[in-house]
């Protein structure tokens, strides 16, 4: 797994930056065996999205909704379940679930984010937890890959069946690539989105306020739209300082002017997009080489065709698409997950299959594949039978659900909402509040990755999208008649939904009564 390792940084799903190349080993991969292209996170951020995929339970359920959430150890479901099945099982790289993960017999990971460079890594110990760490030097994609090597070399038992975890830190921002890859793509001109300077009808009141008065503190950019945090203030050309983009100025309310733009302000943005793109496919050049370093020593030592091989991302990411940097948002780039699996001896090769999945269906598929059952506990679906077949059950889950809890957080300042997703839409709804944690009376609810100065509740609004007709969600048509019953039936769904994953607003009576006051709007 890589972190913010979106869809369109890839060849094989066949975005706008495709003809770039971008991942030639990966694609090779994703070629020899099953690729998913409706594969979508429950919550587009870090820590909810690794929780969902080590428990195989939705947020409530495991009870990580928000980057401060912390993943107890009695709920890494995953490992405890591949070690019952007699694996040998490993973690290496990036962690983020904040307890020890103790129930692999060996891991080595980075605390919280980690550093691109010279990164030091949590390893077990004589010491309490998290207090055991070693340093090393180097990019930490390289130096990823060197444990994860050194550990199938030294410390891999070869008479038991293995279950590796082996997660990137790249391609999160701030993006610092190794240097070898620094005139990688210099002189490359890389294809820009269309709505990165027209937006035209994508969003609504939520996500733009009444005439657009919120686009100045909505959403991360890259032009100077946001005036909170963006690239375009943070991106020197002339000197090529890149600096960390988290450092944005706080604001006054007289700033906040209506957003206009003009040809020298899109000459400005073309040249921050594209100083930022060669950065972000620089690292994921990086990842791309060093998992050719882990198929090349499991060619040379005979596992290849034995050892199956899944690929995917954290979530996805916004890389400038209605002038959005970051993920968060129940938007396709960075809803939509990049899945492929890779399994001769069992799977057969050039699949593709528009089977929803999403990630709480990762540990049910990985245990069966690996000879269990799913768990009871577990909320995800096995779909070992896709994988083995190419074809969806008749029964097969025809929409996903999410959910981002984290209202105008973490100075990216993007409303809360949730949604479904089926193949052909998408229904979102923004209610614009903060969660209270009821289970913790005397919380500090408004946690400390979450502070800004712009707390207030934001307007509350529909989005639906017709994804055959508007695929890059260009035009809000949640107000179309032609759409009605069809937006009926999604809401009937989605109350359903919300029922069945324990994704109800119960323990949120003041986020409930908004829903109960705007679900008919």
């Amino acid at each position: 797994m890589s972190d913010d390792h979106t869809t369109q940084g890839f060849g094989i799903y066949g975005s706008r930056l495709a003809s770039l190349n971008p991942t030639p080993t990966l694609d090779k991969l994703a070629n020899e065996g099953v690729i998913f292209d409706n594969c979508f996170v429950h919550n587009a951020i870090c820590t909810p999205s690794r929780a969902a995929i080590i428990s195989g339970q939705q947020s409530q359920t495991n009870g990580v909704l928000d980057l401060e959430g912390h993943l107890a150890p009695e709920k890494h479901h995953l490992p405890i379940e591949m070690k019952t099945l007699g694996y040998q099982t490993a973690l290496v790289g990036k962690w983020h679930l904040h307890h020890e993960p103790e129930h692999f017999d060996f891991y080595q990971v980075l605390p919280g984010q980690g550093k691109y460079f010279n990164p030091t890594f949590r390893v077990r110990g004589d010491k309490p937890w998290p207090n055991n760490t070693v340093k090393t030097e180097g990019h930490s994609s390289d130096n990823i890959m060197d444990i994860t090597l050194n550990w199938l070399k030294t410390k891999r038992d070869p008479n038991k069946p293995f279950f590796l975890m082996h997660h990137f830190k790249a391609p999160h921002d701030d993006f610092e690539n190794a240097p070898r890859y620094d005139s990688y793509l210099e002189d490359t001109f890389i294809p820009e989105p269309e709505s990165l300077y027209d937006n035209k009808n994508n969003g609504s009141i939520a996500t733009r306020g009444a005439n657009d008065s919120l686009t100045r503190i909505i959403g991360s950019s890259v032009s100077h739209r946001n005036l909170i945090r963006n690239q375009a203030n943070n991106l020197y050309m002339d000197s090529t300082v890149y600096k960390n983009y988290r450092n944005q100025k706080d604001i006054k309310p007289s700033e906040m002017v209506k957003w206009t733009h003009d040809a020298e302000e899109d000459k400005h943005t073309s040249q921050v997009y594209q100083e930022y793109l060669k950065r972000y496919l620089r690292c994921v050049k990086g990842v791309d080489d060093n998992v050719k370093r882990l198929i090349d020593y499991l060619k040379a030592e005979n596992l290849l065709e034995n050892t199956i091989i899944v690929y995917t991302g954290d979530q996805g990411f916004m890389l400038g698409e209605h002038d959005y940097i970051d993920k968060r948002w129940m938007y396709e780039e960075s809803l939509r997950m990049p899945f492929f699996v890779r399994y001769p001896e069992g799977l057969k090769s050039g699949i593709r299959t528009e089977a929803i999945i999403n990630n709480t269906d990762f540990a049910p598929t990985m245990i069966e594949l690996a000879g269990g059952k799913t768990p009871d506990y577990m909320q995800g679906k096995s779909f070992k039978t896709i994988l083995e077949t190419g074809k969806e059950p008749e029964d097969w889950q025809k929409a996903t659900y999410y959910r981002y809890w984290m209202h105008m957080a973490h100075r990216h300042q993007n409303p809360a909402h949730f949604g479904i997703r089926t193949k052909d839409h998408k229904l979102i709804f923004f209610y614009g509040k903060y969660y209270v944690d009821t289970t913790n009376p005397d919380a500090e609810w408004n946690k400390k990755s979450w502070g800004n100065d712009f707390t207030n509740d934001t307007p509350v609004a529909w989005e639906f999208y017709d994804l055959k007709k508007d695929p890059k969600e260009m035009n809000n048509s949640y107000n179309n008649p032609e759409y009605k019953e069809i937006i009926a039936d999604m809401k009937t769904q989605l109350i359903k939904m919300r029922e069945d994953l324990n994704e109800t607003d119960a323990n949120y009576p003041h986020i409930q009564k908004v829903i109960d006051a705007h679900w008919n709007d």
